[in-house]
C-alpha cells in the first residue's frame, strides 16, 4: 500500500471533487446504470435497508460521520430529535443542507433546518465533544485502512452515550456496484482507483466486509454487533460497546 498519508490525502481529494456528480451512484444515473434488471436489485436492496434504518429507530441526539450528500441524513433528521452531521468535504454538505431542506419542503415532515448542524472536519482527526445516543456512518467503514480500524471505533465508543448505539451500511462486493469504468482491486488489496466523470483518476482506500468477520472483528474490540447483507449490494446493522 502507498504511503498511507498521502493515500487518505487523494482520498478526502477525490470526494471533494466527486460531490456533484456523487448522488448518480446511489439513483444508477449515467456511468452507474447497469440496465433495468441490476437498477431494480439495487433499489431493492436499497429500500430493504431503509427499512432496517427505521426499525432499528434512530431516536434522539444522532450523529452521523461521512454524512455526504444527504441521502441519510434526511431520513436520521425526520426520526431523531437533533441529528450532527460530519463531513470533510465543504462541497459535500452544502449539497447535504440543500436536500434535508428540499426533503422537508416536499414531504412536509416539519424537519426544521435547525435540527441538523453541520461540522465540516477531517474524521481521522475530528474528536467529538459531546456524547450522542446514536452513531450512523454509511460507506464510510470501507474507506477506513486496516491501521485507522481500531482507533476510529474507539473514537466511535468516546462519541456515545453509555447506552448508545451504532447503524452502519456499507458495500458488499459487487462487480455492479460502481461505474462502468471501474474495476474491483483484487480481494487482498484495499486500494482501488476511481475516475471522475471527467476522466480523472484517484486511488482510494476501498475494504469489503463480510457480516461475521466484521462481527468477529468488532467483539475483538469489545463490541457486540448483529450485521446482514442485502441480497447483493450491501453490508448493515447495528452495533453497541459490551461483549456478547
Amino acid at each position: 500500500m502507498k504511503d498511507i498519508e498521502s493515500l487518505l490525502a487523494g482520498q478526502a481529494r477525490y470526494y471533494r471533487e466527486r460531490a456533484a456528480e456523487y448522488d448518480d451512484w446511489w439513483f444508477r444515473r449515467g456511468r452507474y446504470d447497469h440496465g433495468p434488471d441490476a437498477n431494480a436489485r439495487w433499489f431493492s436492496d436499497a429500500a430493504e435497508v431503509t427499512a432496517a434504518l427505521e426499525r432499528f429507530q434512530p431516536v434522539g441526539e444522532v450523529l452521523e460521520l461521512a454524512c455526504g450528500t444527504g441521502l441519510w441524513t434526511r431520513h436520521l433528521a425526520a426520526l431523531g430529535q437533533h441529528v450532527t452531521a460530519v463531513d470533510a468535504s465543504p462541497e459535500m454538505l452544502e449539497l447535504n443542507r440543500e436536500r434535508v431542506v428540499n426533503h422537508d419542503a416536499v414531504n412536509g415532515e416539519g424537519v426544521e433546518e435547525p435540527s441538523v448542524t453541520y461540522v465540516q472536519a477531517d474524521l481521522f482527526e475530528w474528536e467529538p465533544d459531546r456524547t450522542y445516543d446514536v452513531c450512523f456512518f454509511s460507506f464510510w467503514l470501507s474507506h477506513v485502512p486496516e491501521e485507522r480500524f481500531a482507533p476510529f471505533w474507539e473514537k466511535v465508543r468516546r462519541a456515545l452515550t453509555r447506552e448508545g448505539r451504532v447503524f452502519l451500511l456499507d458495500s458488499s462486493r459487487s462487480d455492479l456496484a460502481s461505474a462502468i469504468d471501474h474495476e474491483l482491486p483484487d480481494e487482498d488489496d484495499h486500494v482501488m482507483l476511481r475516475r471522475l466523470a471527467d476522466g480523472s483518476e484517484f486511488q482510494i482506500v476501498k475494504r469489503f466486509y463480510e457480516p461475521h468477520a466484521l462481527e468477529r472483528q468488532l467483539a475483538e474490540l469489545g463490541w457486540c454487533a448483529e450485521l446482514a447483507t442485502t441480497n447483493e449490494f450491501f453490508v448493515y446493522g447495528q452495533a453497541k460497546p459490551g461483549i456478547a
